[in-house]
């Protein structure tokens, strides 16, 4: 039989896909762009028509087309979301009220673990995801959802595709043939796109900073947002810069573009850009089309911290929403509730300090709510999301401060002089 008739044999409707599906059933689906829309959709109505119970799905950061089906208010008495990662879908629906406590069941995890967990802790009766067309060998790829997704998909009972022209063909360990896969479905649906806020002035500021610690021959990792963007704006001088991140953006990509980034200081995987998912416009998905400089791999090999390391001169940039006076830093929980997930940032934090010549930099703005909230205080009031022994450089508007080798009073003289000057007495008094 051939690739075609291969492909053909089992392309059905998104109905027809999900057919079959019981209650108590393990679901879980790709993550951000790689949801795929038709078969979210026919899963909600599936689980509506056939009155299906206590049907568990998994996932990291949901995006708007599994806020429109799966995630709606009406289906979480029937889906229980196993959440690894809230996004702004998940912070509506409990800001709103219109779903029970506890209806979205966070579970705590790293990204770097989540294959893992996938694969041997959870029973998965099916799995779904957006791939790129096939090719004429019969092979798919995961496009901008290496992650979870390529361990997910192959441990799963059954695996079901939705074929999407719009999503990006890419290089790397992302290939998946036409024989690994139950059923195809077709939808032609635009990936949501990601599009940021302006700048404020403070992260202006913190992003020359940051921008000052990065020289030539750098490896990077950059978080999404208007932060990392315009740190990367900054960088466009640089020579033989290299990329190792968990996701890729179109900030990196504008560095590939312009020549700063060439990959060849890198140890690992030479001339390639290395990523895991990859969120951005329409542009930055067609950058990634097709494009051999970009190397996409599964989450629990890219977000290695032993793997990280074997590349010198890595400079790590994340955020955080609050430090303690030691250090710590609490990344995901805000006001009492989980706000996001702890994500890749620790492995890429010990990644980084494990670097020859690298650098572990978490940045804050000192505020929050407009200026009436303190982000650096004496104790956290959520989890450490980085514990204080691997803490290495903070930086605010009002400076920066290397922890490392620090005892504990010089690192809360130093944090304290990165606080917002009308919180700094209250810090000191609070001692």
């Amino acid at each position: 039989m051939s690739v075609i008739d291969d492909y053909q044999s089992r392309l059905m409707t998104a109905g027809e896909a999900i057919d079959g599906l019981g209650s108590n059933a393990n679901i879980a689906m790709g993550m951000a762009t790689a949801e795929p829309p038709a078969l979210l959709a026919a899963i909600a109505s599936y689980v509506k028509s056939e009155a299906l119970e206590d049907i568990k799905l998994w996932y990291f950061h949901s995006m708007e087309h599994a806020g429109k089906t799966v995630l709606m208010p009406d289906m979480l008495d029937r889906i229980r979301p196993r959440c690894m990662f809230l996004s702004s879908i998940e912070r509506r629906l409990i800001k709103s009220h219109a779903i029970k406590p506890n209806a979205i069941e966070f579970v705590p995890i790293a990204f770097s673990e989540s294959p893992r967990l996938l694969s041997e802790k959870v029973p998965l009766d099916l799995f779904v995801t957006s791939v790129s067309p096939m090719d004429k060998n019969g092979w798919f790829t995961f496009g901008t959802s290496n992650d979870y997704s390529s361990t997910a998909a192959r441990s799963a009972k059954k695996l079901v595709v939705e074929v999407n022209p719009h999503m990006p063909r890419v290089f790397g360990e992302s290939l998946l043939h036409v024989s690994e896969v139950d059923a195809i479905v077709e939808n032609k649906s635009r990936l949501a796109e990601v599009h940021l806020p302006e700048t404020s002035p403070e992260e202006r500021i913190v992003a020359e900073t940051i921008a000052g610690m990065i020289d030539d021959r750098a490896c990077l990792q950059m978080g999404i947002g208007s932060l990392p963007s315009a740190v990367c704006s900054l960088l466009k001088d640089r020579k033989d810069l290299g990329i190792h991140t968990e996701l890729m953006t179109p900030a990196l990509a504008s560095l590939i573009e312009c020549g700063a980034v060439t990959n060849q200081a890198k140890t690992t995987y030479k001339g390639r850009s290395v990523f895991t998912f990859a969120m951005g416009d329409q542009a930055f998905y067609d950058f990634l089309d097709d494009n051999p400089a970009m190397h996409s791999a599964p989450v629990n090999i890219v977000n290695d911290p032993r793997l990280i390391a074997k590349n010198d001169n890595v400079v790590s940039v994340n955020a955080t929403l609050q430090i303690d006076l030691g250090g710590a830093c609490n990344s995901e929980h805000l006001m009492g509730k989980q706000y996001s997930g702890s994500g890749g940032q620790l492995d890429f934090v010990r990644g980084a300090t494990a670097s020859k010549g690298g650098k572990s930099i978490i940045a804050c703005q000192s505020t929050a709510c407009d200026g009436t909230v303190s982000r650096i205080v004496p104790k956290l009031n959520g989890p450490v999301t980085t514990p204080r022994n691997d803490t290495h450089i903070i930086i605010t508007e009002y400076g920066w401060a290397d922890l490392k080798g620090k005892s504990m009073n010089q690192r809360i003289d130093a944090l304290i002089g990165l606080a917002h000057p009308k919180f700094r007495a209250e810090l000191a008094n609070q001692l």
